[in-house]
């Protein structure tokens, strides 16, 4: 299992972190688009780094044209000298059509032309194909010479898509070269409902990567990981109180706990959110651990599922937090 690391908050510097996380020996590093361009931040880290992966997790998929989001991945792959993974995920309804202002409908068959496209496109770009892509969501059919970029010598880059829902997780299998996991998923919802609608599509997972990226609660101390432990109950309850989220919490028989947290999201109680995450969900959602027990939670949860895991805390890349992970991950 490789471990990366997810920088989060703003990557809008020189790329610094990045380089410090492929000095500490992470296999890659992930940037998540929040309140900034993921897509600005993967160029800094690509200009200050040498060996690490760089990708996306997630860039939202449909707030883009896929010809635009198809040259800035071309351009970020070409920059890194071949080490940038396109991580795409939908988002959700409300986010696209309120905040962004674009359309929305059947997610899952939107997003396999909108990687249907990305393709065709590179293929004209890198093989001189003509562009032809005509979908019901898509259509490009003009390229001109002016505006390709010619072929990149490293190829295109591996596109993975972010996906909760079973036919999302499909349209990965079918369409991607690999699944970024939700920070909400469990266990056991990895195991009993992501892998099974994998294996559905795609018997064979040789050479398709899961890539996880699960919530840690660890610190350098008591007091660290205590305020670790509260920012992870934050974010569990506001995931909890997404509708899109609540399958995981079925599967444990925790559907009430989706409709507390809702309500309390509907009034805007989000201080008090938190507070309701009971240890147990906090244990069974988050690993909780001393940094020196963090690998072998790893293992026992995700071994032999997932190709790669993406780690993150409050901490950053603290070397106190994480040089212990990479060093009982390396053994």
């Amino acid at each position: 299992m490789k471990i990366d690391t997810t920088i989060m908050g703003s990557m809008l510097d020189d790329g610094s972190r990045a380089r410090v996380a492929e000095e500490l020996g992470f296999d890659g590093v992930w940037v998540a688009e929040t309140g900034h361009d993921p897509m600005l931040a993967m160029g800094a880290a690509a200009s200050r780094t040498s060996r690490v992966s760089l990708g996306t997790n997630i860039l939202v998929a449909f707030a883009r044209s896929p010809m635009t989001v198809a040259m800035t991945a071309n351009d970020l792959h070409l920059m890194s000298e071949g080490r940038f993974i396109l991580g795409l995920g939908s988002q959700i309804k409300p986010h696209i059509v309120r905040r962004f202002n674009m359309p929305w409908s059947a997610p899952a068959a939107r997003m396999k032309e909108y990687v249907g496209a990305l393709r065709a496109i590179w293929r004209s770009w890198h093989d001189g194909e003509p562009l032809k892509y005509e979908g019901e969501f898509y259509q490009f059919t003009l390229m001109t010479p002016m505006f390709s970029p010619g072929a990149n010598r490293w190829g295109p880059p591996p596109i993975y898509l972010a996906g909760v829902g079973e036919r999302m997780v499909a349209a990965s299998a079918e369409v991607a070269d690999g699944l970024l996991i939700h920070p909400f998923t469990t266990e056991r919802y990895l195991k009993d409902v992501i892998v099974p609608a994998l294996t559905a599509v795609r018997p064979d997972l040789d050479g398709f990567v899961i890539s996880g990226m699960p919530i840690v609660v660890t610190g350098r101390d008591e007091a660290a990981l205590a305020a670790a432990a509260d920012a992870a109950r934050m974010q569990i309850a506001f995931y909890a109180s997404t509708p899109a989220y609540k399958p995981i919490l079925d599967v444990h028989g925790w559907g009430e706990l989706y409709d507390e947290m809702h309500d309390l999201s509907l009034k805007g109680e989000w201080a008090a959110m938190g507070k309701r995450v009971d240890d147990e969900v906090l244990r069974t959602i988050a690993i909780v651990a001393e940094p020196d027990h963090i690998a072998a939670e790893l293992e026992k949860r995700f071994g032999g599922v997932m190709s790669r895991c993406a780690l993150s805390t409050r901490e950053g890349v603290d070397p106190a937090v994480w040089e212990p992970v990479l060093r009982a991950v390396s053994r």
